[in-house]
C-alpha cells in the first residue's frame, strides 16, 4: 500500500518545491527499491560505528568536499547528529547558550543531556514576521555574564535560509572558552557555489551537521555530521553509537556515496542552478501584492546572508494566508512546496530543479498575484517574539502533576509539553514556562491561518499539560 501511494503520487504530475533534494529526478537509473542491496554488517562490508573499510571510504569523500578533518555518515538525519553532538561536547548539568529558534531536536538533546539553557533571541523582521541572524555583538555580552556556558548552540541557515555570521560567531565563543555547534541542516549545498553562503565548519564553527536530504540529491534521512576538531573525534563516535541505529542502512549510505559522486562530477550543474534562481528573482520583481523576500533589499540588508535556494514568497499585502496560498498552488497548479506559515510560504529548490520548473512557479505567482486584492487580515498577522517567563527547566517537568485543560484558559499556567508550529519545527513554548496572553493570541492566529500546531502529547491546539505556578 505504502509503494503503490508513493507511486500514484509521483505520476500524479504535481512539481515538488520541497524536499529531498533530488525532487525525485533518479541520479541512478537502475533502481526502484533495491531489495537486492538491503544487506546487514556482514564480512566485508565495515561498520558505521567503528569505519575502516567502505563506509570510512564513503567519509573520506565527504571530507575532501566539505574540507573537514572528520565526516560521520548520518542514517536517521540530522537529528541523530544533533543528539549524539550536543551530549559529545557538554556534560551533565552544563549551561548552553542556545538560539530560541533551534529546531525541537535541540530542545530534546538539552532535556536528554539534562543541560541549563540560556537563550538567545536572533533578530527578528517584525514586518515578515522572519527571524533573520543571530548578532555577534549580543552572543558575546550574553557571554560575558554567562563565563560558565560551555557551548553555544544556533541555527544557521534558518528554514527561510537566513545566515549568521559565523567566522564572528566562532572567534566570540573561542575567545570565552566555550564550543560552537551549528545546526546547519539546510545548507548542505554551501560549498558547492559561491552565490551561497560559507559553510560551517569552513568559518571556525567546531561541529556542524548537514542534511544531503533536503537540498542535495539524496535519499530522506541521510545526513553528514562534520568537525575540524581532533579532540572531539572519539567522543563524537562514541555518542554517534548510543543515538544511531545499531542497524545502519546500507541503503542509505550508498545513497550518501552516490550523492556525493553526484556532486563531484556535476559542480558545473550548479552554475546552472545559480542562472536559473537569478533569472527566477529577476522574473519576480513585477510582483505587485505578493513578494519574493530576497528581492526585498530592506530585508536583506537585515540578514548576515541567506540561501538563495530557499524562495520565501510573502503574503502580507495580498488576501490570502501562506496556508492558502499553498493550497491555490497545489490544486489549481499542481505545486507543492516545501512549508506554509501564517504570511510566507517557503519552495524549497536544489541542483536538480529545472528551468521549467522556475517558470512553472514564477507563472503561477504572476497569475495569482493579478487575481487577489491587497487586505491585511489576522491571518497573517506577525507577532514579536520573546523569550516566555521560566518557571523551571524542562527536564524538571516530570516531577510535576499535570492537567490537561483547554488552551484558552491557560493563561498563567506553567506548561509541561512542547508546543510547536509544523513545520518548522521550533517551539513556541516548552515546559517550564509560563503561557501569557500573547502566546495564546499567537497560536490562535496560526490556527485561524491553517498552520499545523502540534505538542508532545498532541493535545493542542484544543488543550494543553499544564501546571499550576506555585
Amino acid at each position: 500500500m505504502l509503494y503503490d501511494k508513493l507511486k500514484k503520487y509521483s505520476d500524479s504530475g504535481i512539481y515538488p518545491f520541497h524536499m529531498p533534494g533530488h525532487k525525485r529526478v533518479n541520479i541512478n537509473p537502475e533502481s526502484t527499491i533495491p531489495y537486492n542491496i538491503d544487506l546487514t554488517e556482514i564480512d566485508g562490508f565495515d561498520n558505521l560505528h567503528n569505519p575502516s573499510g567502505c563506509i570510512r571510504s564513503v567519509e573520506n569523500k565527504a571530507e575532501d568536499l566539505y574540507c573537514a578533518k572528520r565526516a560521520f555518515l548520518l542514517v536517521n538525519g540530522a537529528t541523530g547528529g544533533i543528539l549524539s553532538s550536543i551530549r559529545a561536547m557538554t556534560n551533565f548539568g552544563d549551561k548552553v547558550i542556545m538560539a530560541r529558534n533551534c529546531h525541537k531536536s535541540v530542545y530534546n538533546a538539552v532535556e536528554l543531556c539534562g543541560l541549563r539553557p540560556k537563550y538567545i533571541l536572533p533578530d527578528y523582521d517584525s514586518e515578515y514576521g522572519i527571524f533573520t541572524s543571530v548578532s555577534p555583538s549580543s552572543l558575546e555580552a550574553l557571554l560575558k555574564e554567562n563565563t560558565d556556558a560551555r557551548l553555544v548552540i544556533i541555527t544557521s541557515p534558518t528554514y527561510e535560509g537566513v545566515a549568521s555570521d559565523i567566522k564572528s560567531i566562532a572567534e566570540i565563543c573561542h575567545r570565552y572558552n566555550a564550543r560552537l555547534f551549528v545546526d546547519e541542516a539546510h545548507g548542505a549545498h554551501f560549498p558547492f557555489s559561491d552565490c551561497f553562503p560559507n559553510e560551517a565548519v569552513k568559518c571556525g564553527a567546531d561541529v556542524a551537521v548537514v542534511s544531503l536530504h533536503k537540498t542535495l540529491p539524496s535519499l530522506t534521512q541521510t545526513a553528514l555530521l562534520l568537525t575540524n576538531d581532533a579532540e572531539l573525534t572519539d567522543s563524537l563516535q562514541e555518542n554517534l553509537s548510543v543515538f544511531e541505529t545499531s542497524s545502519p542502512s546500507y541503503i542509505l549510505m550508498s545513497a550518501i556515496e552516490c550523492c556525493l559522486d553526484f556532486i563531484s562530477k556535476n559542480k558545473s550543474l550548479f552554475e546552472i542552478y545559480k542562472k536559473n534562481l537569478s533569472s527566477f528573482y529577476a522574473s519576480t520583481k513585477a510582483l505587485g501584492r505578493l513578494s519574493v523576500l530576497y528581492n526585498d533589499n530592506a530585508f536583506a540588508e537585515k540578514c548576515f546572508d541567506f540561501d538563495l535556494g530557499k524562495i520565501i514568497i510573502s503574503t502580507k499585502d495580498i488576501a490570502l494566508s501562506g496556508t492558502e496560498l499553498a493550497e491555490i498552488l497545489r490544486d489549481e497548479y499542481k505545486i507543492e512546496t516545501e512549508m506554509a506559515y501564517n504570511s510566507y510560504v517557503i519552495a524549497m529548490t536544489s541542483v536538480c530543479d529545472k528551468k521549467e520548473g522556475f517558470a512553472r512557479l514564477k507563472n503561477a505567482l504572476l497569475e495569482i498575484d493579478k487575481e487577489y486584492n491587497n487586505s491585511e487580515t489576522e491571518k497573517n498577522k506577525t507577532f514579536i517574539p520573546k523569550i516566555p517567563n521560566l518557571k523551571f527547566f524542562a527536564n524538571d517537568r516530570k516531577r510535576h502533576k499535570s492537567d490537561l485543560i483547554p488552551f484558552a484558559d491557560a493563561k498563567g499556567r506553567v506548561a509541561l509539553e512542547y508546543v510547536w508550529a509544523y513545520p518548522p519545527g521550533v517551539p513556541l513554548i516548552i515546559p517550564g514556562e509560563i503561557i501569557d496572553d500573547e502566546l495564546i493570541s499567537q497560536i490562535n492566529a496560526l490556527t485561524s491561518s491553517k498552520t499545523s500546531i502540534n505538542s508532545t502529547q498532541n493535545n493542542m491546539p484544543k488543550y494543553i499539560s499544564v501546571v499550576k505556578p506555585d
